[in-house]
């Protein structure tokens, strides 16, 4: 184990505040990390740029945390995911953990046998996405709904139902009426809006999100690559914006649950 590097934190980011679901749950299975997290917020939403500016911003967040001393990276965006993370590894020696929406585990608990997909327009147009889904579909009918107000909704904290159902609906009832019973959440910021999806989709339909199964994967390569952290005390995390201060950090406090230090990159 090279213990300088291992000293270093791991870094997550996203086109905003979609990541943080992901950030939680790494701080939950490795205390003893320390995280550092890019809400590139100024170019937010990533599902409505074109691929070449999606791969600018990556490589750009990518090289600040670079400064910053990361030992791995988390892509905490499926846009960003599909886009850019093969140039990314292929760019950079260190461990790149991507997001990309759960279509195995969704074909498999399928009853119906069709599956919705609520993503950015980006993430399903992608080759990416188009590969994935030929790989693990099957037989599986699945049904793509692009869903670029949702982004909205969460980077304006309208989380609650009365703000957001009417939206919601509109995206998740065409998924419905083609007779999905299982949903896949494809974009890390719809997460924060899994508990309304769900009531929207009635008890019958099963919301799929990902971002435990990230930071799992997150803590088996770091393990696999013998970067763990060797010191015993809690972590620390540290969050970075590309936007006005101010509203960004109002969004981070209220959803990481406490109030946190926000720095400008």
């Amino acid at each position: 184990m090279d213990v300088e590097v291992s000293n270093n934190a791991i870094g997550v980011f996203d086109s905003g505040i979609g990541g943080l679901p992901i950030a939680k749950q790494l701080r939950e299975l490795m205390p003893h990390e320390d995280i550092l997290y890019v809400a590139d917020t100024a170019f937010a939403p990533y599902g409505e740029k074109s691929e070449a500016a999606i791969l600018e911003r990556s490589i750009a967040v990518v090289e600040f945390l670079l400064s910053q001393k990361v030992k791995a990276i988390v892509v905490a965006c499926n846009t960003a995911t599909m886009v850019s993370i093969k140039t990314l590894r292929e760019r950079y020696d260190i461990p790149f953990i991507g997001v990309e929406p759960g279509v195995k585990p969704a074909a498999i608990h399928t009853k119906s046998g069709v599956i919705g997909v609520l993503a950015t327009e980006k993430t399903l147009s992608s080759h990416a996405f188009d590969a994935l889904a030929k790989r693990v579909a099957g037989n599986v009918q699945m049904e793509i709904q692009p869903s670029p107000k949702l982004v909205r909704l969460v980077e304006n904290l309208q989380l609650d139902f009365a703000e957001a159902q009417t939206t919601v609906h509109s995206y998740v009832q065409p998924l419905l009426d083609k007779g999905a019973d299982t949903i896949i959440l494809g974009c890390t910021h719809f997460t924060h809006l899994t508990t309304v999806i769900e009531k929207v989709a009635g008890q019958d339909v099963t919301v799929i999100s990902t971002e435990l199964a990230v930071a799992k994967e997150a803590q088996r390569r770091i393990e696999a690559a013998l970067l763990q952290n060797p010191k015993n005390t809690i972590g620390s995390e540290r969050f970075f914006s590309s936007a006005d201060l101010t509203a960004v950090q109002r969004q981070i406090d209220y959803l990481w649950g406490s109030e946190v230090s926000l720095e400008s990159f």
